[in-house]
Protein backbone atom coordinates (compact mmCIF):
# COMPACT_ATOMS: atom_id res chain seq x y z
CA UNK A 1 0.00 0.00 0.00
CA UNK A 2 1.36 3.41 -0.97
CA UNK A 3 1.76 5.86 1.90
CA UNK A 4 -0.25 9.07 1.98
CA UNK A 5 2.93 11.02 1.27
CA UNK A 6 3.79 8.87 -1.75
CA UNK A 7 0.31 9.30 -3.20
CA UNK A 8 0.50 13.06 -2.75
CA UNK A 9 3.91 13.17 -4.47
CA UNK A 10 2.49 11.14 -7.38
CA UNK A 11 -0.36 13.62 -7.75
CA UNK A 12 2.09 16.51 -7.70
CA UNK A 13 4.17 14.86 -10.43
CA UNK A 14 1.06 14.30 -12.57
CA UNK A 15 0.21 18.00 -12.39
CA UNK A 16 3.73 18.98 -13.49
CA UNK A 17 3.02 17.83 -17.05
CA UNK A 18 0.44 20.59 -17.54
CA UNK A 19 1.61 24.02 -18.67
CA UNK A 20 -1.44 26.09 -17.78
CA UNK A 21 -4.05 26.18 -15.05
CA UNK A 22 -6.73 25.71 -17.69
CA UNK A 23 -5.18 22.31 -18.49
CA UNK A 24 -4.99 21.49 -14.77
CA UNK A 25 -8.66 22.39 -14.29
CA UNK A 26 -9.61 20.21 -17.26
CA UNK A 27 -7.67 17.33 -15.68
CA UNK A 28 -9.41 17.89 -12.33
CA UNK A 29 -12.80 17.86 -14.08
CA UNK A 30 -11.86 14.64 -15.92
CA UNK A 31 -10.96 13.02 -12.59
CA UNK A 32 -14.37 13.98 -11.24
CA UNK A 33 -16.10 12.30 -14.17
CA UNK A 34 -14.43 9.03 -13.14
CA UNK A 35 -15.91 9.03 -9.63
CA UNK A 36 -17.92 5.99 -8.67
CA UNK A 37 -21.66 6.63 -8.85
CA UNK A 38 -22.91 7.85 -5.48
CA UNK A 39 -26.12 6.18 -4.24
CA UNK A 40 -29.01 8.61 -4.47
CA UNK A 41 -30.45 7.34 -1.18
CA UNK A 42 -27.23 8.54 0.52
CA UNK A 43 -27.81 12.13 -0.66
CA UNK A 44 -29.36 13.08 2.66
CA UNK A 45 -28.74 16.00 4.98
CA UNK A 46 -26.66 14.05 7.51
CA UNK A 47 -24.18 13.11 4.74
CA UNK A 48 -23.99 16.63 3.34
CA UNK A 49 -21.04 18.90 3.98
CA UNK A 50 -22.54 22.21 4.94
CA UNK A 51 -20.68 25.39 4.07
CA UNK A 52 -19.61 24.27 0.60
CA UNK A 53 -20.71 26.45 -2.30
CA UNK A 54 -21.98 23.38 -4.16
CA UNK A 55 -23.79 20.34 -2.84
CA UNK A 56 -21.34 17.77 -1.46
CA UNK A 57 -22.12 14.44 0.18
CA UNK A 58 -19.69 12.18 2.05
CA UNK A 59 -20.21 8.68 3.46
CA UNK A 60 -17.36 7.12 5.40
CA UNK A 61 -16.89 3.74 7.04
CA UNK A 62 -14.20 1.44 8.37
CA UNK A 63 -13.66 -1.89 6.62
CA UNK A 64 -10.91 -4.34 7.56
CA UNK A 65 -9.26 -1.61 9.62
CA UNK A 66 -9.13 0.83 6.69
CA UNK A 67 -10.91 4.12 6.09
CA UNK A 68 -13.46 3.91 3.27
CA UNK A 69 -15.08 6.92 1.69
CA UNK A 70 -17.59 7.63 -1.06
CA UNK A 71 -18.46 11.15 -2.04
CA UNK A 72 -20.23 13.19 -4.68
CA UNK A 73 -20.91 16.76 -5.74
CA UNK A 74 -23.11 18.54 -8.24
CA UNK A 75 -20.07 20.60 -9.35
CA UNK A 76 -17.57 19.33 -11.92
CA UNK A 77 -14.55 20.95 -10.26
CA UNK A 78 -15.57 19.87 -6.77
CA UNK A 79 -16.10 16.32 -8.04
CA UNK A 80 -12.51 16.41 -9.30
CA UNK A 81 -11.27 17.64 -5.92
CA UNK A 82 -13.21 14.79 -4.31
CA UNK A 83 -11.52 12.33 -6.67
CA UNK A 84 -8.11 13.63 -5.54
CA UNK A 85 -9.09 13.35 -1.86
CA UNK A 86 -10.40 9.82 -2.30
CA UNK A 87 -7.25 8.80 -4.11
CA UNK A 88 -5.22 9.96 -1.13
CA UNK A 89 -7.38 8.92 1.81
CA UNK A 90 -9.59 6.00 0.71
CA UNK A 91 -8.30 2.59 1.86
CA UNK A 92 -5.80 4.07 4.31
CA UNK A 93 -5.34 3.50 8.03
CA UNK A 94 -7.42 6.03 9.98
CA UNK A 95 -4.47 6.76 12.31
CA UNK A 96 -2.33 7.75 9.30
CA UNK A 97 -5.05 10.01 7.89
CA UNK A 98 -5.24 11.92 11.17
CA UNK A 99 -1.45 12.48 11.18
CA UNK A 100 -0.83 13.29 7.51
CA UNK A 101 -1.49 16.82 6.29
CA UNK A 102 -2.84 17.40 2.77
CA UNK A 103 0.41 18.73 1.29
CA UNK A 104 -0.72 18.12 -2.29
CA UNK A 105 -2.80 21.33 -2.16
CA UNK A 106 0.26 23.57 -1.99
CA UNK A 107 2.43 21.13 -3.98
CA UNK A 108 0.24 21.59 -7.06
CA UNK A 109 -0.70 25.21 -6.29
CA UNK A 110 -4.39 24.62 -5.69
CA UNK A 111 -4.38 26.96 -2.71
CA UNK A 112 -3.42 29.83 -5.05
CA UNK A 113 -5.77 28.97 -7.92
CA UNK A 114 -9.06 28.05 -6.29
CA UNK A 115 -11.56 30.74 -5.40
CA UNK A 116 -11.91 31.47 -1.67
CA UNK A 117 -15.25 29.64 -1.58
CA UNK A 118 -13.78 26.55 -3.31
CA UNK A 119 -10.78 26.63 -0.94
CA UNK A 120 -13.20 26.77 1.98
CA UNK A 121 -15.14 23.81 0.58
CA UNK A 122 -11.93 21.82 0.09
CA UNK A 123 -10.91 22.54 3.69
CA UNK A 124 -14.35 21.47 4.94
CA UNK A 125 -14.07 18.17 3.03
CA UNK A 126 -10.61 17.52 4.48
CA UNK A 127 -11.85 18.39 7.98
CA UNK A 128 -14.71 15.89 7.56
CA UNK A 129 -12.31 13.16 6.41
CA UNK A 130 -9.97 13.79 9.35
CA UNK A 131 -12.85 13.98 11.86
CA UNK A 132 -14.38 10.71 10.64
CA UNK A 133 -10.97 8.99 10.47
CA UNK A 134 -10.21 10.25 13.99
CA UNK A 135 -13.35 8.60 15.31
CA UNK A 136 -12.18 5.32 13.73
CA UNK A 137 -8.54 5.44 14.86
Amino acid sequence: MESLGEIQRSISEEFEIFDTWMEKYEYIIDLGRQLETFPEEQMIDENRIHGCQSSVWFVTSKEDGLFKCKASSDSAIVSGLIALLLRIYDNQKPSEIVKEEPKFISMIGLNEHLSPTRNNGLNLMIARIKKDAGSMA
